[in-house]
């Protein structure tokens, strides 16, 4: 399965942008979605998560209330939607699948097998 990540750009602060993820095909037992960030010389970090069922979602401090993580199980897609963006947003963001079990192992990068190529986000102040 390949994830395929869109939607970045460049914005300028406080506008929106909407990432999408789209698998090349149904998944054999339904993963866990995820999106991280990566910004120049930092590692990647987590910003948000969504369960199987999308009745679950989790994100990192900086994404509370701006982030908002959806997915559509029907066509195998997640989505990103980022609102009141700021110059740090900048980095590259990455969708990812995989089985985590805990709220801990949401965050890890290590529990997820499935990778995107990343969509580069830019934030102009």
């Amino acid at each position: 399965v390949q994830l395929q990540a869109c939607g970045g750009g460049l914005v300028q602060a406080g506008d929106s942008l909407r990432l999408s993820c789209v698998a090349s095909r149904r998944f054999f037992s339904r993963p866990e979605m995820g999106w991280f960030r990566q910004a120049p010389g930092k590692e990647r970090e987590f910003v948000a998560a969504i369960s199987r069922s999308g009745g679950s979602t989790w994100y990192g401090d900086f994404a509370k209330g701006r982030f908002t993580i959806s997915r559509d199980n029907a066509k195998n897609t997640v989505h990103l939607q980022m609102n009141s963006l700021k110059p740090e947003d900048t980095a590259v963001y990455y969708c990812a699948a995989g089985d985590p079990y805990t709220t801990a192992q949401v965050m890890g990068v290590e529990y997820y097998d499935y990778w995107g190529q990343g969509t580069l986000v830019t934030v102009s102040s």
